[in-house]
C-alpha cells in the first residue's frame, strides 16, 4: 500500500509518480488506470457511446500519456494535472472518434447499444476484476505487437499524426490506412486478452 502515498502526498511525490510511470510500477499504473476509467466511462456513456467505446477510447488515452511521460513530452505540476491530461486526451479521442467515417457508418449500431446500457451495469464489478490485469496486459500486448502495427499505432496515437500523413508514408491510400489502423487494434485486443 506504499505506493497509495506516491499518489496522494503533495509536492515531490508527482516526481515520484512520474518515475514509477517510467519504470512500469504496476502498483502506480493500475492505480491510476483504476482511479480515472469511471469518468471516462460516463463521459462516453453521456455522448452517444457504449462501454466498449469507453474500454477502447481510454486503453488508447492511457497508452499515449504513458507513452509521452516516458518520452518526457509531459510534465505534470501534481497529480491533478496528470488526471486532466489523461481525461483531456481521452475527451479528444472520443471527439475525433464522432466526427469519423467510422462512427457515421455504425451510429444505428451504438443507438441500439444504448438500449442495453443499464443491463451492461450489472456487469461493471465483473469487469473490475478485468480491469486490474487488462493495462499490464495491454502494455505487454503492444510490445509484442509485429512492427509494422506498432509503428502505425505509434505515428497515430504517439506521434498524433493524420491518417492522411500516415497513408502517404506507406504510400497507401487513406482507407487502407485505416482498415490497416483498425486491423492492428483488432491484433492489439487480442494479444492483451490472450495475456489474460
Amino acid at each position: 500500500m506504499r505506493n497509495l502515498k506516491i499518489i496522494h502526498s503533495p509536492n515531490r511525490a508527482i516526481n515520484q509518480l512520474i518515475e514509477a510511470i517510467k519504470i512500469n510500477d504496476t502498483h502506480v499504473l493500475k492505480e491510476l488506470y483504476q482511479n480515472n476509467y469511471r469518468k471516462i466511462e460516463i463521459l462516453v456513456l453521456k455522448n452517444s457511446g457504449t462501454i466498449d467505446h469507453a474500454k477502447d477510447i481510454y486503453q488508447d488515452a492511457f497508452l499515449a500519456v504513458w507513452q509521452n511521460i516516458k518520452q518526457n513530452k509531459f510534465q505534470p505540476q501534481n497529480e491533478t494535472a496528470l488526471n486532466g491530461y489523461l481525461y483531456t486526451i481521452a475527451k479528444n479521442k472520443w471527439m475525433d472518434f464522432l466526427r469519423s467515417k467510422e462512427y457515421k457508418k455504425t451510429v444505428v449500431t451504438s443507438k441500439l447499444n444504448n438500449f442495453s446500457i443499464k443491463d451492461t451495469h450489472l456487469d461493471l464489478k465483473d469487469d473490475d476484476i478485468l480491469k486490474e490485469n487488462r493495462l499490464q496486459n495491454v502494455m505487454q500486448a503492444f510490445k509484442d505487437l509485429g512492427l509494422p502495427c506498432r509503428s502505425l499505432l505509434m505515428k497515430f496515437y504517439f506521434e498524433k499524426k493524420s491518417m492522411n500523413t500516415i497513408a502517404e508514408e506507406l504510400q497507401l491510400d487513406a482507407a487502407s490506412t485505416r482498415n490497416k489502423k483498425y486491423r492492428c487494434m483488432q491484433k492489439l485486443r487480442k494479444l492483451a486478452l490472450k495475456e489474460h
